[in-house]
């Protein structure tokens, strides 16, 4: 079994290595007709950037994508910077430069890999898949009887911040923000999944269509490791059977199938405000243009938010939807199991969490309060703040570094729900209904408590279950998933997820804990 683990994480690491090398790999050759058709398309009006483009790019062979990009964002940078100094507005270009640059460099290519899509796809997925694969199936021989097990975690550099976690750190979040801010590299790494985007929206792909791709392929391979280590729990492997079937189904096939039809691309689960550009006037205007089946997304959004969320977690908490639906919590479930155990426990991060996910969440709720003023009125700005700029700053720092870089490339570092206990504006959401208005909580029998520790250890929230446990007290927070991990890996039972009646639900005892109280104080007072 090991020499067949050993071969898999070989498999893996070659296929890792050959996806990471096609950045570097390829040609890029813009002709005349190309620059003047992605020039039409785009309504540019710059002579001044043409001119550039047509002197230094085309016609020109680049070998990589890092010099044919420089010269293109350059170009864009200039030329902006000039016409905005000769108040030229009509002629500035508002697209982001190395989105500019990747339309360019994505019709530009050449070289095998977009000559040999399936090749290298499994020179790259194909590899990864199975290298995959063979490490984990293993393991339903060797773990032994069902069962969750410390695993000596701690002791593991891939799970306690060791030289493989830091690694894993490193490719996460060298991955996200390549796929958000330089998404001109990635070319190659989009010819990959060309056949699979036209096969299903019969358009080629984009570097989101990768990255959901790669996104179900990762949630899947991982989901594989879930049913084996938590095989004894049914709990968990309906759950985890959920959140893949809701990102594959919902998140990744329903939108590129609607769009092949000449409908709005969207994901029917994404609520607001996790889906915070619903209510942008381009978002708006696409819907209303889309007709009957717009308006119903529209109305269907809505309703999403405002009933059937607070209502599903009156009657299931927030899990119903962080633990069973959501694919940012359905990766952290997947991929960022391993890293559970890394969730800081502490007082401080408690505290850190409260402020800002709540800070996100009221940041959220006044860029839409703007932006439907301005929609409504046709008002540039309010209060003197333009809606765009805020727009621009929440969609940067929340949409991109917090959501994107931050929430998952800190997996292997910070534990695996980093944006959903710090950042998620709808998990803020759901648990101030969870909190006050909510039939769920975990109940403890704190008689049968052996303090243990596991539950603790374990909570991707940053929750000290075992103070709850030793008490006997419910578990009512607002943060808590319900991802019902403790429950699973208490030896004694003690934990119980469940939904009753709201009486009794929040139920603080007078037991006294060792460092609770002065002991010495209840001596002197009798």
């Amino acid at each position: 079994m090991k020499n067949i683990q050993k071969i898999g994480l070989g498999l893996f690491l070659a296929g890792l290595g050959i996806f990471i090398s096609l950045i570097f790999l390829g040609k890029y050759d813009v002709s005349p007709q190309l620059l003047d058709d992605i020039i039409s398309n785009k309504g540019i009006k710059s002579e001044l950037f043409i001119n550039d483009l047509k002197s230094n790019v085309v016609g020109k062979e680049f070998s990589n994508p890092f010099t044919f990009s420089s010269k293109i964002t350059s170009a864009l940078a200039t030329a902006n910077e000039t016409h905005k100094q000769n108040n030229e507005w009509d002629k500035v270009i508002w697209s982001k430069p190395h989105s500019f640059a990747y339309e360019l460099a994505k019709s530009a290519g050449s070289g095998p890999i977009k000559e040999n899509k399936g090749l290298f796809w499994w020179l790259t997925f194909g590899l990864g898949i199975i290298g995959s694969l063979m490490f984990i199936i293993p393991q339903v021989i060797t773990l032994g009887p069902p069962g969750i097990k410390n695993n000596s975690i701690w002791h593991n550099s891939a799970t306690n911040r060791g030289w493989i976690g830091w690694f894993a750190f490193v490719f996460l979040v060298g991955f996200y923000i390549l796929l958000y801010f330089f998404p001109d590299y990635i070319v190659n790494w989009v010819y990959l999944v060309d056949p699979i985007s036209e096969s299903i929206s019969g358009n080629p792909a984009s570097q989101w269509f990768l990255y959901g791709f790669l996104y179900c392929v990762v949630m899947t391979v991982m989901a594989v490791r879930m049913y084996i280590k938590y095989r004894h729990n049914k709990y968990q492997v309906l759950r985890t059977t959920s959140v893949l079937f809701f990102q594959i189904v919902f998140a990744f096939l329903i939108p590129e199938i609607l769009v092949r039809f000449e409908k709005p691309w969207y994901d029917f689960k994404n609520a607001f405000p996790l889906d915070y550009d619903f209510f942008y006037s381009w978002n708006l205007d696409q819907l209303i243009n889309s007709g009957g089946f717009g308006l119903f997304i529209l109305i269907w959004g809505i309703i999403l938010t405002l009933v059937i969320v607070p209502v599903m977690v009156y009657f299931f908490g927030k899990r119903w939807y962080c633990s069973w639906v959501c694919g940012c919590g359905g990766l952290a479930e997947t991929l960022g199991d391993p890293y559970r155990q890394l969730s800081d426990k502490s007082m401080k991060a408690w505290k850190i969490e409260r402020w800002l996910v709540h800070g996100v969440l009221v940041f959220a709720l006044v860029m839409t309060g703007f932006t439907l003023y301005a929609y409504f009125s046709g008002a540039q700005d309010v209060l003197g703040i333009k809606t765009q700029t805020i727009q621009d700053i929440y969609g940067f720092l929340i949409g991109s570094i917090f959501a994107g870089v931050i929430g998952t490339g800190f997996y292997p570092i910070f534990g695996n729900r980093v944006w959903c206990r710090f950042g998620c504006p709808l998990a803020a959401y759901m648990g101030i209904v969870q909190r006050f208005k909510s039939r769920f909580r975990i109940t403890t029998n704190g008689g049968q408590c052996i303090s243990c520790g596991n539950c603790s250890t374990y909570c991707e929230q940053g929750i000290d279950v075992r103070a709850y446990a030793q008490k006997g007290e419910n578990i009512v927070r607002a943060s808590c998933v319900g991802c019902g991990i403790c429950s699973a890996v208490c030896p004694r039972g003690v934990l119980k997820l469940e939904n009753g009646p709201e009486k009794g639900r929040i139920n603080p005892t007078d037991i006294l804990l060792g460092n609770d109280v002065d002991l010495m104080d209840l001596v002197n007072q009798k």
